[in-house]
């Protein structure tokens, strides 16, 4: 699959766990150094920049293997350049969400990047309530599901997200 694949290819696909709980044994490096080039050509696509700040912001929200808060990506920046200015951060964070790069767990008020922002998608997270640990999920039966039994009500969707808290496979034994 390119690194641009097709958004109706992208809805075609079957459900799957797109960011897997891999956080417990794994080497997050080469995760990061795609994320970073997934998002060069998704900004080359669409025309924006990915600058040194929002290129160093994302690289840390992927480095976290748990759902990150705006403040604690102010902290890492701070370690590197000295103060920045919360702005900064939250317009590098609004303009990595706007461009589908990361995606933002409510109930948590954290982000965590987007593994598949090549197109436009809705997923749906898993939250380990013991280790923090996320994944997104994505279904088009249930975007399906959602649209239609909204629409039997009249009711016009505007803004959809599904955040699930359980256990994951590491902190549920494997089960």
């Amino acid at each position: 699959r390119t690194p641009l694949s097709s958004t109706r290819e992208h809805a075609m696909a079957e459900p799957s766990a797109i960011a897997a709980f891999d956080q417990h044994e794994h080497d997050h490096g080469q995760c990061v150094r795609d994320a970073v080039a997934t998002a060069e050509a998704v900004c080359a696509r669409d025309g924006a920049k990915l600058t040194p700040i929002r290129r160093r912001v994302l690289e840390i929200i992927w480095t976290r293997r748990t759902p990150m808060g705006a403040y604690e990506v102010l902290d890492e920046i701070g370690k590197e350049r000295g103060r920045v200015a919360p702005p900064t951060v939250y317009r590098a964070i609004d303009f990595l969400r706007a461009h589908g790069l990361i995606h933002r767990i409510e109930s948590l008020n954290a982000y965590v990047g987007c593994p598949d922002p090549r197109a436009r998608h809705h997923g749906y997270f898993l939250i380990c309530s013991q280790c923090s640990a996320s994944a997104e999920l994505t279904d088009p039966r249930i975007d399906d599901a959602l649209h239609a039994g909204a629409a039997e009500v009249g009711f016009t969707i505007e803004r959809q997200m599904v955040e699930l808290s359980g256990r994951c496979p590491a902190c549920s034994g494997g089960a």
